[in-house]
């Protein structure tokens, strides 16, 4: 049988995606404020830190199902 995690999974990430480019942004304009040495960091910081809390999310969703029993 297929597994329905994946569906689920790409739901899930892509609101997690959505509230993380919105939560960013709306810091764009203290962040803005900020000289540009200390502008770089904080975006390549906000970069990457968004798959963190994807991770159990991809544990589960690659997770193999018990065989099911007759």
């Amino acid at each position: 049988m297929r597994n329905p995690r994946k569906p689920i999974a790409m739901l899930l990430m892509l609101a997690w995606l959505v509230i993380y480019v919105v939560a960013i942004g709306s810091l764009s304009g203290r962040i803005g404020a900020l000289s540009g040495w200390l502008q770089m960091p904080l975006y390549i910081l906000a970069g990457t830190l968004w798959i963190l809390p994807l991770k159990p999310l991809f544990a589960w969703m690659n997770a193999v199902e018990p065989p099911e029993e007759d």
